[in-house]
């Protein structure tokens, strides 16, 4: 019984469609009624690392000086095998990111563009449809909240000010070896 659930994990931990799904909901949260693109792979990163980790987002409203409850993060949320964190190569940034926004936009979901040296990324109108569609599912409720407020307390830093803010917050990541789990 034990190793087929942690086979299931495996597998859901494999699955594409549910980091898409929550990068989705953190871009249309992002984005707001104003369609502000996330500027740059690094900020979408950041983001997604509060967002992914609720125990990280909780320490960092507390370091931004907000009331860290309004992360909502549920007891089981703290000890879960999905809150465990892997030391990739710049941190425990998903080395993934660019297959995802990839995939997305060959689904027509987001919209890419390049200013500068800086991709911008964010929904497109079927993009939009379904963030809002999954943000009306039970299961993911909690997700589309936690994206409004990764949203609204750290989009509009830079990708530069928000890792700074990230390592600073966070010391621990900048000391771990690639493939040692991170213990926040």
């Amino acid at each position: 019984m034990a190793l087929e659930l942690a086979r299931a994990l495996a597998a859901t931990e494999r699955d594409d469609n549910l980091h898409m799904a929550r990068l989705l909901l953190l871009m249309a949260a992002h984005a707001g009624d104003k369609n502000r693109p996330v500027e740059g792979l690094t900020k979408l990163a950041k983001l997604d690392f509060l967002l992914r980790y609720p125990n990280c987002l909780e320490r960092a409203l507390t370091a931004a000086g907000k009331k860290p409850e309004k992360a909502g993060v549920l007891e089981f949320e703290r000890t879960t095998i999905e809150s465990k964190m892997v030391r990739f190569r710049y941190g425990p940034w998903d080395h993934r990111y660019r297959r995802w926004v990839a995939l997305m936009a060959a689904q027509n979901l987001i919209a890419v563009d390049v200013k500068g040296k800086t991709v911008q990324l964010w929904p497109t109108p079927e993009g939009y449809a379904l963030a809002q569609t999954l943000s009306d599912q039970e299961s993911l409720e909690g997700l589309a909240i936690r994206a409004k407020l990764v949203a609204k307390n750290f989009g509009n830093r830079s990708g530069t000010d928000l890792k700074n803010f990230v390592y600073d917050t966070f010391p621990e990541l900048t000391s771990m070896k690639w493939g040692e789990e991170i213990s926040i």
